[in-house]
């Protein structure tokens, strides 16, 4: 189903969370043609914006392919978020600017910024007021729940952002404190979805084509967002996308096509950074893609050792090929 953020129109309702040192322009791009209606760049500095490293302006590519996309900066004072904020709108092709709340790393929060911006609601309020006003693309918002389990803030700080300007809102189920452990609280974001009056993107623990329809038919969530359980897993968006329409679960892809697509994604990532950064950025990519298959174990760690594009084609051409010579001898002994 087709819904709006602002004015920017997204073609369906799973969207891919930001993640950092993984949503770059090639993982945004497959993301995209898996059947994902909204990508989110990595966190980008406002401080490294300001100082133009050339590091962080390079993460503000983005392909003509993966639109609506969404760029996300993050920081911990309003006038260095307005002028990121400013420069993004006026220097890139980003559909829509969102600020980071969300982020609970220390060497975030310490500066300030991420979840630290948790803690007040007026703060909140402040700060997308003053960017919201200064940009002519639509603001959105990704938060945690809270700070902890005694300063959980998610409705007041959802409402505060909403009345900044703020063109829809993204909440992870969890508190800064938590990390990424423990559950989700998706009773949390149900209060948080029936506040608002702006599109509202649940995330946290999307897992499997029932979570996301659940997260939008029983958490009241506009879209589903999901994080990590797409890494290696892209065709996990389309059979979201397609169980959120239909209610049908699609079957799960072969091991060619999904090695196929860890193929490509290498390719891209060569293609975007080169072989010296791409391939080694890679590696973490394969272990998503190689976890669950049988006897992936050698693969993984050959790959591990790769530093040539070509070197981790054939480890993976290989590992399929092995692959499908025991399958066919199994099918054969049955």
């Amino acid at each position: 189903m087709e819904w709006k953020i602002g004015n920017v129109k997204i073609p369906n309702q799973v969207v891919v969370a930001p993640m950092a040192g993984v949503t770059n322009s090639s993982f945004r791009l497959t993301a995209r043609e898996f059947g994902a209606g909204l990508v989110v760049c990595e966190m980008v500095s406002d401080k490294g914006i300001e100082y133009r490293n050339k590091k962080t302006l390079d993460m503000l590519f983005v392909d003509p392919k993966e639109h609506p996309v969404s760029i996300q900066i993050f920081g911990g004072s309003q006038e260095s978020l307005v002028q990121a904020a400013q420069y993004v709108a006026e220097n890139t092709s980003a559909d829509i600017i969102d600020i980071n709340m969300g982020c609970p790393v220390k060497k975030v929060t310490k500066n300030d910024a991420g979840s630290r911006w948790l803690l007040d609601p007026d703060k909140v309020y402040q700060v997308v007021k003053a960017v919201s006003s200064s940009i002519d693309k639509p603001l959105t918002v990704k938060m945690r729940t809270g700070w902890d389990s005694d300063h959980i803030f998610a409705v007041e700080n959802a409402l505060a952002a909403q009345e900044g300007g703020a063109s829809a809102i993204a909440m992870h189920g969890r508190t800064k404190a938590q990390f990424y452990q423990g559950k989700a609280d998706w009773n949390i974001l149900h209060d948080v979805a029936q506040q608002l009056t702006i599109p509202f993107m649940g995330n946290g623990d999307i897992r499997t084509p029932q979570d996301a329809k659940y997260m939008i038919d029983t958490v009241g969530a506009d879209a589903a967002m999901v994080g990590r359980a797409a890494l290696g897993n892209f065709w996990k968006l389309t059979a979201m996308e397609h169980y959120i329409e239909t209610g049908e679960l699609l079957p799960e892809p072969e091991t060619r096509e999904k090695i196929n697509t860890a193929k490509i994604q290498l390719e891209r990532l060569v293609d975007l950074k080169g072989e010296k950064i791409g391939v080694p950025e890679f590696r973490q990519q394969a272990a998503y893609y190689l976890k669950g298959i049988p006897h992936a174990v050698r693969a993984r760690a050959q790959v591990m050792q790769a530093d040539k594009m070509n070197e981790v084609f054939e480890i993976l051409d290989k590992f399929v090929e092995d692959y499908e010579k025991r399958e066919a001898q199994t099918s054969r002994v049955l």
